[in-house]
């Protein structure tokens, strides 16, 4: 298995749930975390509880940053190399919906979910391609099974997250003659705050935060020959209706 100590790995909206849930897995491995969040305090409060845990073998720093501002993700890469001297893997999570019927969605809710969801996808890739040329790293983007199963109420949702779906593959053909590798995982239901849900015994049967964190680990240690590019993931027993 490939060694992931010292590696450098970067989690866009990683101060709680998925992206939180990542960074922990990748710090018991050695690998140094940034986490991104629009709120500072909130970034460096996630980064100050990682380090403090003790089965953690890295440090974490958090940075405010914004996806959907391409000078701003720019911003985050030097801060990162500054820190850190490289980037190995760039995890884009940052996520955000909306949800109801076209007839009251509004204009705002669209562009703030498109803009987040989907163009801070690609501000991400954009901001990192060159550090992940250096280091032959890998892209990981958190796409959803709503990125390839629409459902009422969710039009801004699932634009993004077929959005995603599709840039994401198309990227991946653009940069493996790079040796960059770049996969998209599309989780069903997590146990997280998402849509203001409260994370609790009712959950149980929900992907939990480290599944996802121990895929993406799974991932960056597979030979660099192979790239499961599209995984989806769901809950093995749901809940009986």
């Amino acid at each position: 298995m490939i060694s992931l100590n010292n590696k450098v790995a970067l989690i866009t909206g990683g101060t709680k749930g998925i992206g939180y849930g990542i960074a922990q897995s990748l710090m018991k491995q050695g690998v140094n975390v940034a986490i991104t969040g629009r709120n500072k305090s909130s970034a460096i409060d996630a980064a100050s509880q990682l380090n403090n845990q003790s089965s953690i073998n890295a440090k974490a720093i958090g940075l405010e940053a914004d996806v959907r501002n391409l000078e701003s993700q720019k911003q985050t890469i030097i801060e990162v190399i500054k820190s850190f001297g490289q980037l190995d893997f760039v995890i884009a999570n940052a996520g955000l919906g909306h949800f109801g019927s076209i007839e009251d969605l509004t204009s705002d809710q669209w562009n703030e979910v498109i803009d987040t969801n989907l163009t801070g996808v690609f501000n991400s890739i954009k901001a990192s391609v060159d550090e992940l040329k250096k280091t032959k790293g890998y892209f990981i983007t958190i796409s959803s099974l709503a990125g390839t199963n629409f459902f009422a109420g969710g039009s801004a949702y699932n634009a993004s997250k077929f959005g995603v779906t599709g840039f994401t593959q198309a990227v991946m053909l653009d940069l493996r003659k790079y040796g960059i590798r770049v996969s998209t995982i599309m989780p069903g239901s997590v146990s997280t705050h998402f849509n203001a849900n409260q994370p609790s015994d009712k959950d149980v049967w929900k992907i939990q935060i480290e599944d996802i964190g121990e895929l993406v680990v799974d991932l960056f240690k597979m030979n660099p020959r192979t790239l499961p590019s599209k995984i989806e993931v769901r809950p093995s027993i749901p809940p009986s209706k």
